[in-house]
Protein backbone atom coordinates (compact mmCIF):
# COMPACT_ATOMS: atom_id res chain seq x y z
CA UNK A 1 0.00 0.00 0.00
CA UNK A 2 1.50 3.24 -1.10
CA UNK A 3 1.77 6.38 1.14
CA UNK A 4 -1.18 7.73 -0.82
CA UNK A 5 -4.07 5.30 -0.48
CA UNK A 6 -2.96 5.36 3.30
CA UNK A 7 -3.68 9.30 3.03
CA UNK A 8 -7.15 8.04 1.51
CA UNK A 9 -7.87 4.69 2.11
CA UNK A 10 -11.07 3.33 -0.12
CA UNK A 11 -12.89 2.19 2.56
CA UNK A 12 -13.59 5.47 4.20
CA UNK A 13 -16.44 7.44 2.55
CA UNK A 14 -15.38 10.16 0.13
CA UNK A 15 -16.75 12.54 1.94
CA UNK A 16 -14.59 12.03 4.97
CA UNK A 17 -11.68 11.52 2.98
CA UNK A 18 -8.78 14.22 3.90
CA UNK A 19 -7.12 15.38 0.71
CA UNK A 20 -3.42 15.47 1.21
CA UNK A 21 -3.54 18.32 -1.70
CA UNK A 22 -3.81 20.19 0.67
CA UNK A 23 -0.57 19.71 1.85
CA UNK A 24 1.07 20.04 -1.67
CA UNK A 25 -0.41 23.39 -1.94
CA UNK A 26 2.12 25.19 0.37
CA UNK A 27 4.99 22.92 0.00
CA UNK A 28 4.77 23.95 -4.10
CA UNK A 29 4.37 27.49 -2.75
CA UNK A 30 7.49 27.32 -1.42
CA UNK A 31 9.45 25.00 -4.26
CA UNK A 32 8.05 28.14 -6.35
CA UNK A 33 9.65 30.44 -3.79
CA UNK A 34 13.21 28.56 -4.41
CA UNK A 35 12.99 29.80 -8.15
CA UNK A 36 13.55 33.00 -6.53
CA UNK A 37 17.55 32.92 -7.82
CA UNK A 38 16.94 31.84 -11.25
CA UNK A 39 14.28 34.43 -11.62
CA UNK A 40 14.67 38.22 -13.02
CA UNK A 41 13.34 40.02 -9.90
CA UNK A 42 15.60 37.77 -8.24
CA UNK A 43 18.56 38.36 -10.13
CA UNK A 44 17.33 42.11 -9.92
CA UNK A 45 18.13 42.53 -6.44
CA UNK A 46 21.81 42.01 -6.48
CA UNK A 47 22.62 43.82 -10.10
CA UNK A 48 23.50 46.37 -9.36
CA UNK A 49 26.23 45.41 -6.64
CA UNK A 50 26.80 42.59 -9.08
CA UNK A 51 27.93 44.17 -11.94
CA UNK A 52 30.19 47.02 -9.62
CA UNK A 53 32.20 43.81 -8.14
CA UNK A 54 32.66 42.00 -11.49
CA UNK A 55 33.41 45.42 -13.51
CA UNK A 56 30.40 44.21 -16.19
CA UNK A 57 28.79 46.46 -18.04
CA UNK A 58 25.00 46.62 -18.72
CA UNK A 59 25.36 46.12 -22.21
CA UNK A 60 27.39 42.80 -21.37
CA UNK A 61 24.69 41.33 -18.68
CA UNK A 62 21.96 41.91 -20.79
CA UNK A 63 23.54 39.63 -23.61
CA UNK A 64 24.37 36.95 -21.16
CA UNK A 65 20.94 37.49 -19.27
CA UNK A 66 19.10 36.93 -23.08
CA UNK A 67 20.90 34.13 -23.73
CA UNK A 68 21.18 32.07 -20.14
CA UNK A 69 17.16 32.38 -20.51
CA UNK A 70 16.82 31.35 -24.03
CA UNK A 71 18.87 28.41 -23.32
CA UNK A 72 17.40 27.87 -19.72
CA UNK A 73 13.65 27.56 -21.38
CA UNK A 74 15.00 24.07 -22.74
CA UNK A 75 15.38 22.65 -19.44
CA UNK A 76 11.25 22.77 -19.08
CA UNK A 77 11.02 19.66 -21.55
CA UNK A 78 13.25 16.80 -20.03
CA UNK A 79 11.95 18.14 -16.41
CA UNK A 80 8.56 17.48 -17.57
CA UNK A 81 9.30 14.11 -19.41
CA UNK A 82 11.22 13.47 -16.24
CA UNK A 83 7.93 14.23 -13.46
CA UNK A 84 6.03 11.87 -16.07
CA UNK A 85 8.37 9.27 -15.53
CA UNK A 86 9.72 9.26 -12.27
CA UNK A 87 7.47 11.05 -10.38
CA UNK A 88 7.40 15.36 -8.81
CA UNK A 89 9.43 14.17 -5.16
CA UNK A 90 12.10 12.96 -6.32
CA UNK A 91 12.44 15.31 -9.60
CA UNK A 92 11.69 18.08 -7.50
CA UNK A 93 14.43 17.45 -4.86
CA UNK A 94 17.22 17.06 -7.39
CA UNK A 95 16.02 20.07 -9.19
CA UNK A 96 16.34 21.97 -5.43
CA UNK A 97 19.88 20.32 -5.10
CA UNK A 98 20.77 21.46 -8.62
CA UNK A 99 19.55 25.14 -8.20
CA UNK A 100 21.40 25.51 -4.82
CA UNK A 101 24.69 24.57 -6.05
CA UNK A 102 24.08 26.92 -8.88
CA UNK A 103 23.66 29.63 -7.21
CA UNK A 104 26.13 28.58 -4.92
CA UNK A 105 28.66 28.93 -7.72
CA UNK A 106 27.13 32.69 -8.36
CA UNK A 107 28.66 33.65 -5.09
CA UNK A 108 32.14 32.85 -6.04
CA UNK A 109 31.99 33.98 -9.82
CA UNK A 110 35.03 35.50 -10.67
CA UNK A 111 32.94 37.68 -13.55
CA UNK A 112 35.01 35.57 -16.02
CA UNK A 113 32.53 35.90 -19.38
CA UNK A 114 31.69 32.02 -20.29
CA UNK A 115 31.97 30.92 -16.98
CA UNK A 116 29.20 33.27 -16.12
CA UNK A 117 27.51 32.40 -19.00
CA UNK A 118 27.67 29.08 -17.95
CA UNK A 119 26.86 30.11 -14.09
CA UNK A 120 23.58 32.07 -15.27
CA UNK A 121 22.55 29.65 -17.69
CA UNK A 122 22.28 26.71 -15.23
CA UNK A 123 20.70 29.01 -12.85
CA UNK A 124 17.82 30.07 -15.14
CA UNK A 125 17.78 26.35 -15.72
CA UNK A 126 16.98 24.87 -13.33
CA UNK A 127 15.72 27.69 -11.26
CA UNK A 128 13.74 29.62 -13.54
CA UNK A 129 12.59 26.77 -15.94
CA UNK A 130 12.40 23.33 -14.27
CA UNK A 131 11.67 24.40 -10.59
CA UNK A 132 8.40 26.40 -12.09
CA UNK A 133 7.35 23.05 -13.99
CA UNK A 134 8.02 20.83 -10.94
CA UNK A 135 5.84 23.58 -8.55
CA UNK A 136 3.01 23.78 -11.06
CA UNK A 137 2.76 20.06 -11.74
CA UNK A 138 2.98 18.94 -8.20
CA UNK A 139 -0.32 20.86 -7.56
CA UNK A 140 -1.62 20.01 -10.54
CA UNK A 141 -0.95 16.43 -10.10
CA UNK A 142 -3.42 16.67 -7.18
CA UNK A 143 -6.67 19.22 -8.46
CA UNK A 144 -7.50 18.07 -12.07
CA UNK A 145 -11.48 18.41 -11.74
CA UNK A 146 -11.70 21.91 -9.34
CA UNK A 147 -8.07 23.41 -9.39
CA UNK A 148 -9.44 27.15 -8.89
CA UNK A 149 -9.64 27.06 -5.13
CA UNK A 150 -6.40 25.34 -4.58
CA UNK A 151 -4.72 27.31 -7.38
CA UNK A 152 -5.72 30.19 -6.21
CA UNK A 153 -4.45 29.60 -2.34
CA UNK A 154 -1.36 28.43 -4.15
CA UNK A 155 -1.16 31.67 -5.84
CA UNK A 156 -1.94 33.61 -2.84
CA UNK A 157 0.87 31.98 -0.64
CA UNK A 158 3.25 32.04 -2.92
CA UNK A 159 2.78 36.29 -3.37
CA UNK A 160 3.40 36.29 0.56
CA UNK A 161 6.37 34.46 0.10
CA UNK A 162 7.71 36.52 -2.45
CA UNK A 163 7.04 39.49 -0.71
CA UNK A 164 8.80 37.96 2.57
CA UNK A 165 11.57 37.08 0.70
CA UNK A 166 12.20 40.15 -1.36
CA UNK A 167 12.83 41.92 1.98
CA UNK A 168 14.86 39.73 3.50
CA UNK A 169 17.64 38.83 0.94
CA UNK A 170 17.18 42.78 0.23
CA UNK A 171 18.00 43.37 3.90
CA UNK A 172 20.94 40.80 3.39
CA UNK A 173 22.06 42.65 0.50
CA UNK A 174 22.39 45.91 1.85
CA UNK A 175 24.15 44.96 5.04
CA UNK A 176 26.22 41.65 4.33
CA UNK A 177 26.82 41.80 0.61
CA UNK A 178 25.53 39.75 -2.74
CA UNK A 179 27.83 36.78 -2.10
CA UNK A 180 26.60 36.19 1.07
CA UNK A 181 23.06 36.45 0.85
CA UNK A 182 23.28 34.20 -2.75
CA UNK A 183 25.65 31.80 -0.23
CA UNK A 184 22.52 31.92 2.36
CA UNK A 185 20.21 31.14 -0.33
CA UNK A 186 21.98 28.03 -1.85
CA UNK A 187 22.43 26.84 1.74
CA UNK A 188 18.46 27.21 2.23
CA UNK A 189 17.44 25.41 -0.74
CA UNK A 190 20.03 22.40 -0.04
CA UNK A 191 19.49 22.27 3.48
CA UNK A 192 15.93 23.02 4.13
CA UNK A 193 13.29 23.52 1.40
CA UNK A 194 15.11 20.42 -0.14
CA UNK A 195 14.93 18.80 2.84
CA UNK A 196 11.12 19.57 3.54
CA UNK A 197 10.04 18.45 -0.19
CA UNK A 198 11.61 14.58 0.50
CA UNK A 199 9.88 14.52 3.56
CA UNK A 200 6.62 15.92 2.29
CA UNK A 201 5.85 16.15 -1.34
CA UNK A 202 3.99 13.67 -2.40
CA UNK A 203 3.03 11.75 -5.98
CA UNK A 204 -0.03 11.59 -7.59
CA UNK A 205 -2.02 9.18 -5.77
CA UNK A 206 -4.50 6.23 -7.50
CA UNK A 207 -7.16 6.68 -4.69
CA UNK A 208 -8.51 10.83 -3.87
CA UNK A 209 -10.79 12.40 -1.94
CA UNK A 210 -13.63 14.22 -3.97
CA UNK A 211 -11.16 16.98 -5.16
CA UNK A 212 -9.45 14.80 -7.55
CA UNK A 213 -11.03 11.79 -8.85
CA UNK A 214 -9.13 10.95 -12.06
CA UNK A 215 -7.61 7.37 -12.65
CA UNK A 216 -3.58 7.72 -12.41
CA UNK A 217 -3.56 7.24 -16.49
CA UNK A 218 -6.28 9.61 -17.09
CA UNK A 219 -5.46 12.45 -19.47
CA UNK A 220 -4.82 13.51 -22.95
CA UNK A 221 -1.84 12.63 -24.78
CA UNK A 222 1.29 15.58 -24.90
CA UNK A 223 0.78 15.37 -28.87
CA UNK A 224 -2.87 15.80 -28.66
CA UNK A 225 -2.46 18.12 -26.46
CA UNK A 226 -0.29 20.43 -28.22
CA UNK A 227 -3.09 19.58 -31.84
CA UNK A 228 -5.94 21.78 -29.57
CA UNK A 229 -6.98 25.15 -29.93
CA UNK A 230 -6.88 25.22 -26.33
CA UNK A 231 -3.71 24.65 -25.69
CA UNK A 232 -2.38 27.42 -28.22
CA UNK A 233 -4.82 30.15 -26.72
CA UNK A 234 -4.01 29.63 -22.84
CA UNK A 235 -0.32 29.51 -23.74
CA UNK A 236 -0.76 32.60 -25.81
CA UNK A 237 -2.66 34.15 -23.37
CA UNK A 238 -0.28 33.33 -20.80
CA UNK A 239 3.13 33.96 -22.75
CA UNK A 240 1.43 37.73 -23.39
CA UNK A 241 1.22 38.35 -20.04
CA UNK A 242 4.91 36.80 -19.15
CA UNK A 243 6.30 39.19 -22.34
CA UNK A 244 4.72 42.23 -21.65
CA UNK A 245 4.95 41.74 -17.07
CA UNK A 246 8.85 41.03 -18.26
CA UNK A 247 9.37 44.22 -20.32
CA UNK A 248 7.36 46.63 -18.52
CA UNK A 249 8.76 45.32 -14.96
CA UNK A 250 12.31 45.84 -16.32
CA UNK A 251 11.45 49.32 -17.62
CA UNK A 252 8.80 50.34 -15.26
CA UNK A 253 10.45 53.13 -13.18
CA UNK A 254 11.80 54.67 -16.97
CA UNK A 255 8.09 54.34 -18.32
CA UNK A 256 6.07 56.09 -15.39
CA UNK A 257 9.12 58.73 -15.43
CA UNK A 258 8.08 59.16 -19.13
CA UNK A 259 4.53 60.06 -17.70
CA UNK A 260 6.13 62.49 -15.00
CA UNK A 261 6.24 60.09 -11.89
CA UNK A 262 8.79 59.79 -9.24
CA UNK A 263 10.60 56.74 -8.10
CA UNK A 264 8.80 56.87 -4.76
CA UNK A 265 5.76 56.81 -6.81
CA UNK A 266 6.58 53.94 -8.92
CA UNK A 267 7.78 51.83 -5.34
CA UNK A 268 4.29 52.65 -4.26
CA UNK A 269 2.87 51.55 -7.42
CA UNK A 270 4.40 48.09 -7.10
CA UNK A 271 2.86 47.60 -3.52
CA UNK A 272 -0.41 48.75 -4.49
CA UNK A 273 -0.51 45.97 -7.67
CA UNK A 274 1.18 43.30 -5.71
CA UNK A 275 -1.84 43.79 -2.80
CA UNK A 276 -4.60 44.00 -5.70
CA UNK A 277 -2.97 41.04 -7.43
CA UNK A 278 -2.80 38.96 -4.18
CA UNK A 279 -7.09 39.81 -3.61
CA UNK A 280 -7.55 38.81 -7.65
CA UNK A 281 -5.57 35.79 -7.13
CA UNK A 282 -8.21 34.42 -4.10
CA UNK A 283 -11.12 35.93 -5.95
CA UNK A 284 -9.80 33.97 -9.71
CA UNK A 285 -9.51 30.42 -7.21
CA UNK A 286 -13.46 31.31 -6.15
CA UNK A 287 -14.69 32.00 -9.64
CA UNK A 288 -13.22 29.44 -11.76
CA UNK A 289 -15.12 26.53 -11.06
CA UNK A 290 -18.28 28.77 -11.22
CA UNK A 291 -17.81 31.07 -14.29
CA UNK A 292 -15.42 28.77 -16.27
CA UNK A 293 -11.60 29.01 -16.90
CA UNK A 294 -12.08 31.11 -20.28
CA UNK A 295 -14.42 33.77 -19.40
CA UNK A 296 -12.38 34.01 -16.89
CA UNK A 297 -9.22 34.46 -19.36
CA UNK A 298 -11.19 36.51 -21.66
CA UNK A 299 -12.19 38.68 -18.81
CA UNK A 300 -8.65 38.91 -17.55
CA UNK A 301 -7.25 39.87 -20.95
CA UNK A 302 -9.73 42.82 -21.88
CA UNK A 303 -8.98 44.15 -18.26
CA UNK A 304 -4.86 44.00 -19.30
CA UNK A 305 -5.32 45.12 -23.13
CA UNK A 306 -7.08 48.13 -21.09
CA UNK A 307 -4.68 48.64 -18.66
CA UNK A 308 -1.98 48.57 -21.66
CA UNK A 309 -3.69 51.12 -24.20
CA UNK A 310 -4.51 53.32 -20.75
CA UNK A 311 -1.02 53.62 -19.96
CA UNK A 312 0.42 56.05 -22.29
CA UNK A 313 -2.44 58.77 -21.66
CA UNK A 314 -1.91 58.59 -17.70
CA UNK A 315 -1.25 62.26 -16.16
CA UNK A 316 -2.31 62.30 -12.92
CA UNK A 317 -2.77 60.49 -9.94
CA UNK A 318 -6.06 58.99 -10.41
CA UNK A 319 -5.33 57.80 -13.14
CA UNK A 320 -2.26 56.19 -12.57
CA UNK A 321 -4.53 54.55 -9.93
CA UNK A 322 -6.77 53.41 -12.15
CA UNK A 323 -4.42 52.11 -13.89
CA UNK A 324 -2.87 50.30 -11.19
CA UNK A 325 -6.04 48.16 -10.43
CA UNK A 326 -6.53 46.81 -14.00
CA UNK A 327 -3.21 45.87 -14.05
CA UNK A 328 -3.20 44.33 -10.65
CA UNK A 329 -6.71 42.86 -10.93
CA UNK A 330 -6.17 41.22 -14.34
CA UNK A 331 -2.44 40.00 -13.64
CA UNK A 332 -3.69 38.01 -10.53
CA UNK A 333 -6.26 36.51 -12.21
CA UNK A 334 -3.95 35.41 -14.85
CA UNK A 335 -1.20 34.26 -13.18
CA UNK A 336 -4.44 31.40 -11.40
CA UNK A 337 -5.31 31.01 -14.64
CA UNK A 338 -1.46 29.75 -15.99
CA UNK A 339 -1.64 27.31 -12.72
CA UNK A 340 -4.62 26.06 -12.69
CA UNK A 341 -6.16 25.40 -16.68
CA UNK A 342 -3.43 22.38 -17.95
CA UNK A 343 -4.74 20.07 -15.48
CA UNK A 344 -7.90 20.81 -15.71
CA UNK A 345 -8.09 21.24 -19.85
CA UNK A 346 -5.67 18.18 -20.33
CA UNK A 347 -5.64 15.41 -17.05
CA UNK A 348 -3.02 14.58 -15.28
CA UNK A 349 -0.82 11.76 -17.11
CA UNK A 350 1.11 13.93 -19.41
CA UNK A 351 0.87 16.92 -17.23
CA UNK A 352 4.68 17.24 -16.80
CA UNK A 353 5.14 17.69 -20.71
CA UNK A 354 2.05 19.61 -20.90
CA UNK A 355 3.15 22.53 -18.52
CA UNK A 356 6.51 22.05 -19.19
CA UNK A 357 5.90 23.42 -22.73
CA UNK A 358 3.68 26.19 -21.80
CA UNK A 359 6.12 26.95 -18.98
CA UNK A 360 8.97 27.10 -22.52
CA UNK A 361 6.86 29.37 -23.69
CA UNK A 362 6.36 31.95 -21.41
CA UNK A 363 10.14 32.14 -20.48
CA UNK A 364 10.73 32.52 -24.38
CA UNK A 365 8.21 35.77 -24.00
CA UNK A 366 9.65 37.16 -20.51
CA UNK A 367 13.07 36.62 -22.73
CA UNK A 368 11.88 38.83 -25.65
CA UNK A 369 9.86 41.24 -23.38
CA UNK A 370 12.73 43.27 -22.47
CA UNK A 371 13.99 43.46 -25.55
CA UNK A 372 11.64 44.89 -27.12
CA UNK A 373 10.62 47.91 -24.80
CA UNK A 374 14.17 48.61 -25.36
CA UNK A 375 14.56 48.38 -28.67
CA UNK A 376 11.02 50.56 -29.25
CA UNK A 377 12.37 53.21 -26.29
CA UNK A 378 15.75 53.21 -28.44
CA UNK A 379 13.81 53.38 -31.60
CA UNK A 380 11.55 56.48 -30.90
CA UNK A 381 12.48 57.69 -28.16
CA UNK A 382 9.33 56.50 -26.09
CA UNK A 383 7.26 53.20 -25.04
CA UNK A 384 4.23 53.95 -25.91
CA UNK A 385 4.40 52.49 -29.43
CA UNK A 386 5.17 49.01 -28.21
CA UNK A 387 2.22 49.67 -25.85
CA UNK A 388 0.09 50.57 -28.86
CA UNK A 389 1.08 47.32 -30.99
CA UNK A 390 0.81 44.90 -27.99
CA UNK A 391 -2.89 45.81 -26.42
CA UNK A 392 -4.75 44.59 -29.43
CA UNK A 393 -3.15 41.28 -29.62
CA UNK A 394 -3.85 40.41 -26.06
CA UNK A 395 -7.41 41.72 -27.25
CA UNK A 396 -7.75 39.18 -29.72
CA UNK A 397 -6.70 36.36 -26.99
CA UNK A 398 -9.08 37.58 -24.63
CA UNK A 399 -11.86 37.23 -27.34
CA UNK A 400 -10.50 33.59 -28.22
CA UNK A 401 -10.10 32.66 -24.30
CA UNK A 402 -13.64 33.46 -24.12
CA UNK A 403 -14.56 31.48 -26.71
CA UNK A 404 -12.49 28.47 -26.21
CA UNK A 405 -13.53 25.25 -24.93
CA UNK A 406 -11.75 22.80 -23.20
CA UNK A 407 -10.97 19.52 -24.87
CA UNK A 408 -13.71 16.84 -24.11
CA UNK A 409 -11.36 14.24 -24.55
CA UNK A 410 -9.67 15.14 -21.45
CA UNK A 411 -12.45 15.46 -19.24
CA UNK A 412 -14.18 11.99 -20.71
CA UNK A 413 -11.36 10.58 -18.84
CA UNK A 414 -12.23 11.02 -15.67
CA UNK A 415 -14.89 8.76 -13.37
CA UNK A 416 -17.23 9.92 -10.91
CA UNK A 417 -16.33 9.71 -7.27
CA UNK A 418 -17.23 6.34 -5.76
Amino acid sequence: MNAATQVAPLDVPASRRFNYGWVIVPIASLVMLATLPGRTHGLGLITEPLLADLGMSRVDFAKVNLWATLIGAAFCFPVGWAIDRFGVRLVTFAMLLATGASAWALSFSSGALLPFLLIITLTRGFGQSALSVCSITAVGKWFTRRPGPAMGTYAFLLGLFFAAAFGVVGWSVREHGWRTAWSAIAASLVFVIAPIVLLLLRNAPKALAPEVVQEPAAGMKFSAALRTPAFWIFAGATASFGLVSSGLGLFQQAVLEERGFDQKTYHTLLIVTTLLSLLAQLAAGWLSPRFGIGRLTGVALLTYAAALAWLPFVSGAGELWSFAVLMGVSGGVIIVVFFSVWSQAFGRAHLGRIQAAAQFLTVLASAVGPLLFAQCQAMTGSYSPILFILAPLVLLLAVAGWRVKLPDAARSTLRPAQ
